[in-house]
């Protein structure tokens, strides 16, 4: 039987003494009745106490008595008037003990707290020889559960439940200057990719690496047909920050397993969300594959359909004959080639590899990768019924099920930031997934949709070696801010990040104009071409100052950057990321400065502590230290006012 203390409001007075009295009386003798109750329970737990001493024993009897003398008057009420919930009595009484019973319960509460009579009260029951427990000498009972009460109690975060491989992943360390792997201790690897290693001057792996790589050799050592045992493969997800050597992770795998192919067939499809990032891994492809028999080929909307088909397949007298062993690609353009390419088949495909695989979620609704599946498994109609090799759909692994030998379909998930909510990964069908992580795991889907994920505890894991700070500042005081930083740090590679081509270019107009600066803009104003020519030369350190827009926040890697920029603040923890690893990389050190307006500081503060940003700090920059720059500034502006007007003309010609 649980223990109640009843706390209600004060209702009316009740009219009379006897009323008051009599309601007293009887919220007394309940309380009395379910203290020793209580306590009855409590003495068959617990052994007996040694008796109280004679005062006490007669401030008890004297209380006891007290409350025996005040018994008689209740009995009467009852005989008269009836029972007080008793429907026979008649409404006028029913609202009078009401009220009365308001007034009893307005007492007891206020006679709770005192201590001295009601404990003594408890004190003086015949079960409580013993003496109550200190606890109990209080009003309101230690452990009672208290009604009305309505003090404000925050609500406990109800975390969500994750599956094993997502709430248990394999840790690797963050630090990619701590824990290097000599490439000479995992010799698994192919002599001639160790070779290419040296000749591009790396002589350990990184922890990602280290860990990734051998997982992937393991799954197709005994070729690319089948899996160890003959079971189906494992598909790998890897969450590791920035600059932390994702991308070899997955080339020196693939490039491996591929090695021993005898006919040229597409068995390794890389799928990346921009143009430029799939241009970079392909380059990365085609240094390891130079002094093999593979081919990569290149699909990114970059060349005309008609060229890109003319690199993936040949028109023989024979049939059609596939000339790419390795294809990276954007979604858009391998849907294009999935629709339109005679002779495109992918029903060889042994590793379907995405990188920034968070993003190409969210390009879901674009539907590619069902289409993809669909052409990797041939359906029942289109399969050749004397091909030795038959691949099927997947299904449930029994002794029939593996007795045929097939080319297993396993997925590589690579990303910065990526998304450990259950909906959103199950869109990709992983098959027993196993995930590498660095740091701890997040306790639940870290960012469900903004989303959320390392040791510090937060939602994401940020190069060891990056700074970051926040520079409170007005609006009219941004450009000159960043101009102060620009003059003032003079740094050779600065990477600035707007939320839109119009305030980028706009930007690059007004710095290209204060003069002293070598600045250019990176956009979608821009065709591939000239981004291509933009990268080279900000990489080649022609470009000083490369303001971009979030194109060039995904995956490029840009030796040197040694600030970043964020001259609008990022809405999101996951855009923050991405952009501020652009610096930092490969275990250098790098800075983060982040323009923020005051009705954005509050809320971008909380954002990036809660993802876990260790050492967040404040940078004030006085507007003294602004003065020497303002007469420029002016001038600057006044010339982006007549470049935009000469601009907008243009637009209308």
């Amino acid at each position: 039987m649980a223990l109640f203390h009843v706390a209600r409001y004060a209702g009316p007075e009740a009219a009379g003494a006897e009323a008051e009295a009599e309601a007293d009386g009887r919220a007394r003798a309940l309380l009395e009745r379910l203290r020793c109750r209580a306590r009855e329970r409590q003495l068959q737990k617990q052994p007996p106490q040694q008796e109280p001493s004679e005062p006490a024993e007669a401030a008890q009897t004297t209380q006891a008595a007290g409350k025996r003398r005040r018994r008689p008057r209740r009995t009467r009420r009852r005989k008269s008037g009836g029972a007080q919930g008793s429907p026979h009595a008649s409404p006028c009484k029913r609202r009078k003990a009401d009220d009365e019973d308001e007034d009893a319960g307005a007492e007891s509460s206020e006679e709770a707290p005192a201590g001295d009579s009601v404990g003594a009260e408890a004190a003086g029951s015949p079960e409580g020889q013993g003496g109550p427990p200190p606890e109990e000498a209080s009003g309101s009972p230690a452990h009672a559960l208290v009604l009305g009460g309505f003090g404000r109690s925050k609500a406990p975060k109800v975390q969500p439940f994750l599956p094993a491989w997502l709430a248990e992943p394999s840790c690797v360390g963050k630090n990619v200057t701590e824990g290097l792997v000599s490439i000479e201790d995992i010799p698994e690897v192919h002599p001639d990719l160790r070779r290419t290693l040296r000749a591009q001057g790396i002589s350990s792996y990184f922890p990602v690496q280290a860990a990734v790589i051998p997982a992937l050799l393991e799954s197709a050592a005994n070729g690319f047909l089948v899996s160890r045992g003959g079971y189906r493969p494992s598909d790998l997800c890897v969450s590791a920050p920035t600059g932390s050597g994702k991308t070899l992770a997955f080339v020196i795998p693939v490039v491996q397993a591929l090695l021993r192919r005898a006919v040229c067939q597409v068995r390794a499809l890389v799928v990346l969300p921009t143009k430029e990032l799939a241009q970079q891994v392909s380059k990365v492809f085609s240094v390891y594959t130079d002094a093999t028999p593979l081919r990569v080929a290149l699909v990114t909307g970059q060349k005309s359909l008609a060229k890109e088909q003319e690199s993936l397949v040949q028109d023989t007298a024979d049939g059609f004959r596939c000339l790419a062993d390795i294809v990276v690609a954007t979604p858009g353009r391998l849907v294009d080639h999935i629709e339109q390419t005679p002779g495109f088949s992918l029903q060889h495909l042994r590793f379907l590899v995405i990188d920034e695989a968070d993003r190409v979620i969210d390009s879901m609704h674009q539907s590619w990768l069902p289409r993809v599946v669909a052409a990797a498994f041939p359906s029942e109609g289109t399969r050749d019924p004397f091909a030795v090799l038959q691949r099927t759909q997947p299904r449930a692994v029994t002794a029939a099920s593996v007795c045929c030998p097939q080319m297993p379909l396993q997925k590589l998930l690579f990303s910065a930031t990526l998304t450990q909510n259950p909906e959103k990964l199950q869109q990709l069908g992983l098959y027993r997934p196993r995930l590498f992580a660095t740091g701890s795991v997040h306790g639940g889907p870290r960012d469900p949709d903004v989303d959320g994920d390392g040791a510090s505890g937060g939602k994401y894991t940020f190069p060891a070696g990056l700074t970051h700070r926040y520079v409170p500042c007005s609006l009219r005081l941004k450009p000159l801010v960043v101009l102060h930083l620009m003059t003032e740090m003079n740094l050779s590679r600065v990477l600035c990040f707007t939320n839109s081509r119009e305030n980028s270019h706009r930007l690059f107009l007004l710095v290209q104009a204060f003069g002293g600066i070598r600045v250019a803009d990176f956009s979608s104003r821009y065709g591939p071409g000239s981004r291509k020519l933009i990268l080279k030369r900000f990489q080649q350190g022609k470009i000083q100052f490369l303001i971009s827009t979030d194109a060039t926040a995904r995956g490029i890697d840009v030796q040197g950057v040694q600030l970043v920029v964020n001259y609008d603040a990022p809405q999101y923890l996951r855009t923050y990321v991405h952009r501020v690893g652009r610096t930092a990389r490969a275990g250098k050190s790098g800075q983060a400065f982040t323009l923020l307006l005051e009705v954005q500081e509050r809320r971008f503060v909380r954002m990036l502590r809660e993802g876990g940003v260790p050492g967040l700090e404040r940078h004030d920059v006085p507007s003294e230290l602004l003065q020497p720059l303002v007469p420029r500034y002016r001038e600057a502006l006044c010339q982006l006012e007549r470049a935009v007007r000469e601009e907008r003309k243009q637009k209308t010609a």
